[in-house]
């Protein structure tokens, strides 16, 4: 498994990293993202399992950089069988008080990363029939205040990958994505992070119980695998059924009709 994955530093990235080293006996990966020290230590763990492993700390809002590490992967990996473009930014501001420079970062690394990332890896992918996963979100169809943009960004993305599957697909280039819900990372741990909180949310999940990094993760590994070889241009919700429960919810007590 040749493999590279953004924002892999930590929650469904770092999680993916692992499992896509699981994959294979020695899997080669390149890992990307903005936190160099927890870059390392996601390295240093793969490296004690026997897989061989590149860092690269970069921002991805920037195409300078996003060619870069089309360039290093090329060079590191020699090919690509998987490019996992799981890197996200959130701005925590509802839309009429979020600046343009906010909003415009929402898309580049959410939205136009994956697209210039997939752009620059297409002939490697090409030669390796390889697959394309990006990390979309259930904010992609349900509105999600006060996070505007990154609905807006994601929603995007899940359009992306579906047309990348339809132009990519005569070359033997799947492109998936996956759309995680309530899922605890680093991102939300200041609301999962607090036992009431959870137990709050828990309880309008179906499933009972909030996702962790590794029940995406198992996800993505899926899409990425020869198991996976006839799936294209599927947006894949991961969410315990919470985005099913709306009606449910709001019914609540209603007589049956």
């Amino acid at each position: 498994m040749r493999a590279l994955i953004t924002g892999s530093a930590s929650g469904i990235g770092r999680a993916t990293a692992h499992a896509l080293a699981a994959s294979a006996e020695r899997s080669s990966l390149l890992l990307v993202d903005t936190a160099r020290e927890k870059l390392g230590e996601v390295s240093r763990e793969l490296e004690a399992r026997g897989h061989r492993v590149e860092t690269f700390a970069c921002d991805l809002s920037s195409p300078a950089e996003v060619e870069k590490v089309a360039a290093r992967a090329e060079d590191f990996l020699g090919g690509i069988d998987t490019l996992v473009s799981n890197a996200g930014v959130l701005a925590n501001a509802a839309l009429v008080d979020l600046t343009l420079e906010t909003y415009e970062l929402a898309f580049a690394v959410n939205t136009r990363a994956t697209w210039l990332l997939a752009k620059a890896c297409y002939p490697l992918l090409k030669v390796a029939q390889g697959s394309i996963v990006a990390t979309a979100s259930i904010s992609a169809t349900q509105p999600t205040p006060p996070h505007g943009s990154y609905s807006a960004s994601k929603a995007a993305l899940v359009m992306l990958i579906k047309q990348m599957a339809f132009e990519f697909g005569p070359d033997g280039i799947r492109c998936n994505c996956v759309s995680p819900g309530t899922i605890h990372t680093g991102m939300t741990d200041s609301v999962y992070g607090d036992d009431r909180l959870r137990a709050e949310r828990a309880a309008n999940i179906p499933l009972r119980r909030v996702g962790m990094p590794e029940d995406v993760a198992s996800v993505i590994a899926f899409l990425a695998s020869p198991a996976a070889a006839y799936v294209s241009g599927v947006d894949l919700v991961v969410d315990g059924a919470v985005s099913t429960a709306l009606m449910p919810t709001l019914r609540k007590g209603a007589v049956p009709q």
